[in-house]
C-alpha cells in the first residue's frame, strides 16, 4: 500500500470509518517524498531509537522503520489503532504506544522502550501542541535529535536571531538547548486535508551544555518570560513588574552595570545578554 497516495489513503480511511479530527490537529502528508526526506534528514543507524509522535496512518513511521533500529509512535487517536495495525502489520521494529505523549514521562519511556540506543525525535508535529511537544522534548534531556515538521512561522521563530520580529521567548528556549536549523519547506498541497498554511522541517541538535553559564536557571528563564512578556515596554519596566521584591532603582542600577542602557527594550537582547542581567539579579537577590 502507497501510504501518500491520495486515493488509497481515502480508501483506507472509508474502510475503518476514519473522521480527520480538527482538534488534534490532524493532517496526512499526500507526496511520497516529504517522509523520505525527513527520514533521510533525521541521521538515522540501526543503533538509533526513534520517538515519532502523532503518526497518522504510518506513512513517516515506514520510513523510520527502514532506518532506525527502532520506532515508538505516540498516537493519541485511538480511532486510528485498526489503521496502523494494517498499514504498519510485519514491521518489527515498531511499537505503537496510544496515550498523549505530554503526559509521559519521556526519559522514563525512553530508557524502557530503547535501552542503551541513542535517542532522537522525528515527527510531523500537530500544531496546536508545538511548542509545548518541543519544549517537553528538550526538557526531558533524553534525546540526541530533534527533526519535527512544524508551521513555518513557528520554524522562523525557533531559529530567529535577537532584535528582529520573529525573535521572542520560545526562541531563547530552544536556542538554549539546542542548535536549530531550517531544513526544508512542505506546501500546503502535500496534505489532507490541506492546511492553510506552509510547513517546515527543522532539526534541532541538542546541546552539550547551554551556550552560556548562569548562577540560577529558573531567575534566567523568569527574566527572558518577563522581557517578551511585556514586550512593548523597556527591559526596566518588563522587570519591575515581575521583580517587584527588587525595585525599580535597584533594577535600573542593574541593568545600567551590565552595559546597557536603561531604557533597553529586551528584544534586543542575545542569550549571553539575558545571562548577565540574571546573573546580576541573583547577586542581589
Amino acid at each position: 500500500m502507497n501510504l501518500t497516495n491520495i486515493n488509497e489513503i481515502k480508501e483506507l480511511l472509508g474502510r475503518h470509518g476514519f473522521r480527520f479530527s480538527k482538534s488534534m490537529g490532524q493532517n496526512f502528508l499526500t507526496a511520497a517524498w516529504v517522509p523520505m526526506q525527513i527520514a533521510d534528514e533525521a541521521m538515522l543507524d540501526e543503533n538509533t531509537g526513534v520517538m515519532e509522535v502523532g503518526p497518522g496512518i504510518g506513512c513517516l513511521t515506514e520510513q523510520l522503520s527502514v532506518r532506525a533500529g527502532k520506532v515508538v509512535a505516540v498516537e493519541l487517536d485511538k480511532a486510528l489503532k485498526p489503521v496502523l495495525k494494517e498499514t504498519l502489520a510485519g514491521r518489527d521494529n515498531v511499537e505503537i504506544v496510544f496515550g498523549d505523549v505530554l503526559k509521559q514521562n519521556l526519559p522514563q519511556l525512553v530508557k524502557e522502550k530503547f535501552g542503551d540506543m541513542r535517542a532522537c525525535v522525528c515527527a510531523n508535529l500537530p500544531y496546536n501542541v508545538t511548542s509545548p511537544l518541543i519544549t517537553a522534548f528538550l526538557e526531558a534531556g533524553c534525546f540526541d535529535t530533534i527533526t519535527v515538521m512544524i508551521q513555518r512561522e513557528v520554524a522562523k521563530r525557533i531559529c530567529a536571531r535577537e532584535n528582529t520580529a520573529d525573535y521572542g521567548a520560545f526562541t531563547v528556549l530552544v536556542q538554549w538547548y539546542a542548535e536549530p536549523e531550517i531544513l526544508f519547506d512542505v506546501p500546503p498541497s502535500c496534505f489532507i486535508p490541506q492546511p492553510k498554511v506552509t510547513s517546515s522541517v527543522i532539526r534541532l541538535k541538542i546541546r552539550e551544555k547551554p551556550p552560556v553559564e548562569v548562577k540560577d536557571r529558573d531567575t534566567f528563564f523568569r527574566v527572558v518570560r518577563a522581557a517578551f512578556g511585556m514586550r512593548r515596554k523597556t527591559l526596566l519596566n518588563a522587570l519591575s513588574a515581575n521583580f517587584g521584591e527588587i525595585g525599580k532603582e535597584k533594577l535600573e542600577q542593574i541593568i545600567v552595570s551590565c552595559g546597557f542602557d536603561a531604557k533597553i527594550r529586551g528584544e534586543v537582547l542575545s542569550i549571553v545578554d539575558f545571562a548577565k542581567i540574571a546573573d546580576a539579579i541573583c547577586e542581589i537577590k
